[in-house]
C-alpha cells in the first residue's frame, strides 16, 4: 500500500503505508532507520532497550533511543522480566515524547530469553497480562508489543495475542516462528491468519520477507494489517519502495551506501560511524559475489576516506 494512504489506526494514530522496519539490535539505529522511513517504512521502532539501563544508566541507550521529528510515527521499543521496572522505565521514556511504546516479547537470544525476558516473557502469562495492564493504565500513549506464536512446548501465542488485546494494547507484530525457530524455517501462516482473525487491533506479521513478492504472499494467507521486515531490509531498504534488490542499479546502491556512511559517521563520530557501517556495507555488496581478499579489504578499512575510495573501486568493477 502507497505510504500516503492511511493503511491502520494504531488508537487515534494514522499509519501510512503497511510496511515496517522490525526493530533489531544493532541494526536499527537512526541513520539506518531514517534511511528506510524515507524508502517507505511506515513506523520508526528503536532498537530495544533494557529497563534497567534506562532506570540506571541512561547515557549508555541514548543513542539507541534517538529519534527526529520527521521520523513520526516512533515506536520505542523496551525489554526486561520484572514488571515494576518496565513500568518506571516506560513512564521515564514516554518523557520523550515518542508515539507509542512497544514491549518486547519476541527476542529469541538465549541470554535474554532463559531471564524471562524477550520471549521469555511468553512463558508467563499473568505477568504479561499485568504489565501490559500496568501500561495501558498508566501512559498517555499507545501500547504495543512483538511476539512469537511461542515455544515448541508452549505454543501461546493465541493465549499472548488476545491477553494483550484484552488488557489494552493497540497493535501486536507477530513474529509467525516459534522461539526455537529464531529466524530459521518456514512462517507459520495458518497460526498467524488464526491471531488475526480473532483480533480487533491491527496486526503485523512478521518473518521471512525477503522478496517483494514475500509481502503478498503474507498479507493474502493472513490478512494481516502490516507486514514488518527485518534481515531482509539490511540488504534492500528498497523493498519498503516495492523494489527486489536485483531491480536496483549498482550506481544507486553507490549513492545509499555513501550516503548511509555519511549519516553513520555524523551520527557516531568518524571512528564509530565507519566500524558500526561495517554490517550494512556487507549487506550492500553482498550481490555482487566480491572475492574474498578484496571484500576483506574493504570491511576491515579504518579510514572513512579510504574506505569510500575501496568502495569506488568495487562499483567501478561492477
Amino acid at each position: 500500500m502507497p505510504n500516503n494512504q492511511t493503511a491502520f489506526l494504531v488508537n487515534d494514530l494514522e499509519i501510512k503505508g503497511n510496511l515496517v522496519l522490525a526493530p533489531m539490535d544493532g541494526y536499527t539505529d537512526w541513520p539506518f532507520r531514517s534511511i528506510c522511513r524515507e524508502l517507505g517504512s511506515s513506523i520508526s521502532y528503536t532498537e530495544f532497550v533494557k529497563a534497567e539501563d534506562v532506570l540506571q544508566r541512561p547515557q549508555y541507550i541514548k543513542d539507541k533511543i534517538h529519534f527526529t521529528e520527521d521520523e513520526r510515527p516512533v515506536f520505542i521499543q523496551i525489554y526486561g522480566n520484572n514488571a515494576y521496572s518496565l513500568l518506571k522505565a516506560a513512564l521515564i521514556l514516554q518523557k520523550l515524547e515518542p508515539d507509542a511504546i512497544d514491549i518486547n516479547m519476541g527476542c529469541p537470544n538465549r541470554s535474554i530469553a532463559r531471564r524471562g525476558a524477550g520471549a521469555g516473557l511468553m512463558r508467563t502469562p499473568l505477568k504479561v497480562a499485568r504489565i501490559v495492564k500496568s501500561f495501558s493504565r498508566s501512559l498517555d500513549l499507545p501500547v504495543t508489543a512483538k511476539i512469537r506464536l511461542g515455544w515448541k512446548d508452549c505454543r501461546n501465542g493465541m493465549l499472548l495475542s488476545q491477553i494483550i488485546e484484552e488488557f489494552g494494547g493497540s497493535l501486536i507484530a507477530v513474529h509467525a516462528r516459534s522461539k526455537e525457530q529464531g529466524h530459521e524455517g518456514k512462517p507459520d501462516f495458518n497460526a498467524l491468519a488464526e491471531i488475526k482473525d480473532r483480533l480487533q487491533i491491527p496486526v503485523l506479521g512478521n518473518g521471512g520477507i525477503h522478496q517483494v513478492e514475500d509481502i503478498e504472499n503474507m498479507i493474502s494467507a493472513t490478512g494481516c494489517d502490516g507486514v514488518m521486515i527485518g534481515r531482509g531490509a539490511v540488504q534492500n531498504p528498497w523493498i519498503f519502495s516495492g523494489r527486489n534488490r536485483h531491480e536496483v542499479k549498482p550506481v544507486e546502491v553507490q549513492d545509499l551506501l555513501l550516503e548511509h556512511l555519511e549519516r553513520s559517521l555524523s551520527f557516531y563520530g568518524q571512528d564509530k560511524g565507519l566500524v558500526f557501517f561495517r554490517k550494512f556495507a556487507a549487506g550492500y555488496i553482498e550481490p555482487y559475489g566480491l572475492k574474498r581478499e578484496k571484500r576483506r579489504e574493504l570491511l576491515m578499512e579504518t579510514n572513512s576516506d579510504r574506505f569510500k575510495m575501496l568502495a569506488a573501486e568495487v562499483f567501478r568493477n561492477i
